[in-house]
C-alpha cells in the first residue's frame, strides 16, 4: 500500500442525479430506481483507489409529506441492491430530511452531513473528494473542507475539464465552484487516480 492510501479518506456520493436517475420528482417506489451509467465501475475503481463511498443526500420531500421515512427507506434498499449486484457496497449513508426553511446543519450546501460522518467513520475530509450533480453539493464539500469537489452535468461537458475561474458568456454554463466538471461518471476516475 503507498502512503497515500493508507489515510482515510471518502468519496462523498449525491443520490438522485449522481448514482441514480433523478426522476424530476420524488421517487417514492423502489421500482423506479435505475443507476446511471459506468455507476459500478466507477465507484469500484475509487474502492480500488482507498475511498470510502458514503452518499449525503437531501431528501426535503420527507419534511413536505410527499415521501414517507419507510418510502426513503425501500428506495435507498433497491439502490444499494443494484448496486450490490454491480460489486458495490456502500460504507455510510446520510440524508438530511428536512426542509429549506428549517435552518438545520445537514441540508446541503451545509457541510453537516459530511462532518458528521467524517466524525464517525475518522474520515480526513482535506484527501476527500465530493461529487454531486447540483451546486449545493459542491458547496457542502468546500465547506467541510473536501479539496476537490467535483461536479456532475451530463448535459453540458464532455469529458473532464478542470474547472478555471472566467467571465460567463451568453452560451456558457452558469459557473460553478467546483474543481472539475464532469460530463460522465467514468469522468471521475482520472481524476481519482491523479489523487491517489
Amino acid at each position: 500500500m503507498t502512503k497515500s492510501s493508507e489515510i482515510k479518506r471518502a468519496l462523498f456520493l449525491d443520490r438522485d442525479g449522481t448514482l441514480m436517475v433523478d426522476t424530476g420528482c420524488v421517487l417514492r417506489t423502489p421500482e423506479g430506481v435505475a443507476l446511471l451509467p459506468d455507476v459500478g465501475p466507477t465507484l469500484l475503481e475509487a474502492r480500488r483507489l482507498g475511498f470510502h463511498l458514503i452518499v449525503v443526500s437531501n431528501q426535503p420531500g420527507v419534511a413536505r409529506g410527499l415521501i414517507t421515512t419507510d418510502e426513503l427507506r425501500a428506495v435507498q434498499q433497491r439502490l444499494e441492491e443494484l448496486l450490490l449486484r454491480e460489486g458495490v457496497k456502500l460504507d455510510g449513508v446520510r440524508f438530511c430530511t428536512h426542509a429549506l426553511g428549517d435552518g438545520c446543519l445537514c441540508r446541503k450546501p451545509a457541510p453537516g452531513m459530511l462532518r458528521q460522518a467524517a466524525k464517525s467513520r475518522g474520515i480526513d475530509l482535506e484527501r476527500s473528494v465530493m461529487l454531486g450533480d447540483r451546486e449545493s453539493d459542491v458547496l457542502a464539500g468546500r465547506a467541510a473542507g473536501c479539496s476537490t469537489t467535483v461536479l456532475l452535468d451530463q448535459g453540458r461537458h464532455k469529458g473532464c475539464e478542470e474547472v478555471a475561474p472566467s467571465a460567463p458568456s451568453a452560451s456558457s454554463p452558469p459557473p460553478t465552484s467546483a474543481t472539475y466538471s464532469i460530463g460522465a461518471l467514468a469522468d471521475l476516475v482520472p481524476i481519482l487516480r491523479r489523487l491517489s
